[in-house]
């Protein structure tokens, strides 16, 4: 979330930056900045009130060991008075902050400078393209024809089981899928990243910490009766391992990648665009995580791309990448990199990957600080991508590499995989 005293001291760039990402409710900048103002007036007046408090009942002891009995007991009804106005200012002080936290969250992120103006996908700026888009036999067809021709996952038995959105793997495409985690995992283990294995459930705490509440609420499976979230993706688990953490400055970069099931309840409507592994409510994916010092993020961020970049062009795979404009962000997003890989099947570009700098916002709620020598705690900024998602790149892999006897997989997973060819 944004910090207040930034908003304070910077009303209007807010404001400004606010509307690059088409935000409507800026009435809920002045509504921050008045209830810092009462918090900060109660504040006031319950530690002025505790003070006199504390001054008069030292008073009470001299006027006592004096023996001014009366005196003393005069003071100390007086005392007694201002305690009784202690207990109203302090619930009121509560209350205030209570209300301050929950209009301070209804912001999003500021857009990073570099975001360009936009509502909708379509304004999305592609930053470069790379790779030839395969011409494909005339016999060729989308990838949930061709799961089903060489027997490699199976949609009708995943909604049997479970329902739409949740398919089973099987046979060379469960050994696909588990090829595909471990040579990411391994990519990102060379690249300097420490592999964890995050839990799959999350606290309120941890999916407040990360942005997922309360703004995604209502894309997240919940486990009500012991309040647990099913992880939308690895980026919950991971940075919340340094949640309430002072990190030192010589501690940073923190690099981080895990492989993680996702759960989204969102997964979509009808049609084509949702077809087969186009938009899952389970899926698998491998994941990035970054804590970086606040002057290097940008640079950071920068890296992080052209990892991903590297990832995809090792699978031979044309992609292209685009900066998202402000309608097309997320709410937590300072900005984001959009990867999307073409579909030779299907004719389409589909997505595979976001790569996100979060600033502070994320570090701010989950109060992930680190100190540089004596100085005073500071914000750590946030990072993360996908690494990648699984569902989309195997249908690129099956759809890009289909020939009439077979489909080819991409030389760097024929090791994890165990053959060269699925038939």
């Amino acid at each position: 979330m944004l910090q207040v005293p930034f908003i304070r001291q910077n009303k209007e760039l807010v404001l400004e930056r606010l509307a690059v990402k088409n935000f409507k409710e800026t009435n809920l900048v002045d509504e921050v900045i008045a209830l810092d103002d009462k918090r900060k007036k109660l504040t006031l007046e319950y530690d002025e009130t505790q003070a006199q408090v504390n001054s008069l009942s030292k008073e009470i002891g001299k006027l006592m060991g004096q023996g001014k009995k009366e005196e003393g007991e005069a003071m100390r009804n007086q005392v007694n008075e201002l305690k009784g106005r202690l207990a109203p200012v302090n619930d009121a002080l509560n209350a205030t902050e209570k209300e301050l936290l929950d209009t301070l969250v209804k912001l999003p992120n500021l857009p990073s400078p570099l975001v360009p103006e936009g509502k909708t996908p379509e304004d999305n700026v592609v930053v470069r393209q790379h790779g030839e888009i395969p011409a494909l036999y005339a016999g060729a067809v989308p990838h949930w024809d061709l799961t089903k021709k060489y027997d490699l996952i199976d949609f009708e038995l995943g909604n049997k089981i479970t329902g739409s959105g949740f398919p089973v793997y099987k046979n060379k495409g469960a050994r696909l899928q588990r090829a595909m985690i471990q040579y990411f995992l391994d990519y990102n283990i060379n690249a300097g990243y420490t592999e964890f294995a995050p839990p799959y459930m999350v606290n309120e705490a941890s999916a407040f910490g990360t942005g997922q509440l309360p703004d995604k609420e209502g894309q997240m499976y919940h486990a009500t009766e012991d309040n647990f979230f099913l992880i939308p993706t690895a980026e919950v688990p991971l940075t919340n391992l340094y949640r309430d953490e002072i990190l030192k400055d010589t501690d940073l970069p923190i690099r981080m990648t895990g492989y993680t099931p996702c759960f989204r309840r969102e997964a979509g409507s009808y049609g084509k665009d949702v077809r087969g592994l186009n938009r899952l409510h389970q899926f698998d994916k491998v994941e990035l995580v970054q804590l970086t010092h606040p002057d290097k993020s940008y640079e950071v961020l920068d890296e992080m791309v052209e990892h991903v970049e590297s990832l995809l062009q090792s699978l031979q795979l044309p992609y292209r990448i685009l900066r998202l404009c402000g309608g097309d962000m997320s709410f937590t997003s300072a900005l984001t990199y959009d990867f999307e890989v073409y579909s030779a099947a299907q004719e389409k570009w589909l997505e595979v990957s976001s790569v996100s700098n979060f600033e502070g916002y994320q570090s701010n709620r989950c109060k992930i600080r680190f100190k540089e020598g004596n100085g005073k705690p500071q914000l750590v900024h946030t990072l993360n991508g996908s690494s990648l998602a699984l569902p989309r790149i195997m249908a690129c892999v099956l759809e890009n590499n289909q020939h009439e006897d077979g489909i080819n997989i991409p030389a760097v997973l024929q090791s994890y995989f165990g053959a060269g060819k699925i038939q």
